[in-house]
């Protein structure tokens, strides 16, 4: 399956400057016979907390429109972002489409970033998203989602991709790619985490979009700027290192469910 990293600096609320950018890098894509885009959160916009302007209602979003028919125009499949804003409500979302421009997911970001005041303007989504990508199971977290390790152990039990779109500062770099890593080694899978690059709403970003292995190797690692970064993955090897290494043969959920209602109140 070739996968390609569509680390972009989109800017700051600019859908138009994100479009033209996303444009380009899905025909470059076709070019090289791309099966996979993965673009970063907020593709579009840029990581807003003013979802009331630049949010969009799915029935009627010019923005998923946009990648749906990019995703037809050139027979990629695209993972995409989308601040949503509809009866007075915001989340933050993570959309799927295959080749054809067909939605395949739509997962809602469960864990908003109260520390950036994420949480005060979206809602936070309460189910998990499985679909295939080219006869692949894949699922899609964002962000935040990253730094809380249950729902990818949830997620790995079928997938065999698990996509972590980002708008993740330059101040907490060392975390992102650590945490890449790890959630890739404990979960037995592909983890493929894209992060934008550039300036917006006065961050800084460094990007470090990367694809991991399941067995922790580091496979592509970009640190900044514009471009597409295409890398070719067996998702097999899934299946390989986990009956080489069992390890989630080991785990005890019912036990951890229990030691946590036995615990959490104490």
């Amino acid at each position: 399956m070739r996968i390609a990293l569509g680390q972009i600096d989109m800017g700051f609320e600019e859908k138009e400057k994100a479009m033209e950018l996303c444009s380009h890098l899905m025909a470059e894509a076709k070019e090289k016979g791309v099966d996979f885009v993965v673009f970063p959160e907020m593709t579009l916009a840029g990581f807003t907390l003013n979802p009331e302007a630049y949010g969009e209602d799915r029935k009627n979003s010019k923005s998923l429109a946009f990648f749906q028919e990019e995703a037809k125009k050139n027979g990629v499949a695209i993972c995409c972002g989308l601040p949503v804003y509809e009866d007075g409500v915001s989340t933050n979302h993570c959309i799927i489409f295959d080749e054809n421009g067909n939605q395949l997911a739509d997962y809602a970001k469960i864990h908003p970033f109260s520390f950036g005041a994420e949480a005060k303007h979206y809602i936070g989504g309460t189910e998990l998203q499985f679909c295939q990508v080219k006869g692949v199971p894949v699922s899609p977290l964002i962000c935040y989602d990253l730094r809380f390790p249950e729902p990818f152990q949830v997620l790995s039990e079928k997938s065999h991709i698990i996509t972590v779109i980002a708008s993740w500062p330059t101040a907490r770099r060392d975390h992102w790619m650590t945490l890449l890593k790890a959630r890739a080694i404990e979960n037995q899978c592909f983890i493929i985490g894209v992060n934008r690059s550039g300036d917006g709403g006065g961050l800084s970003y460094h990007g470090d979009s990367m694809v991991i292995s399941p067995n922790g190797e580091v496979l592509a690692h970009v640190e900044g700027g514009n471009g597409l970064t295409i890398v070719d993955i067996d998702p097999e090897e899934v299946v390989k290192v986990r009956a080489g290494f069992p390890l989630k043969a080991d785990r005890k959920p019912e036990l951890y469910h229990a030691l946590w209602e036995r615990h959490h109140d104490r």
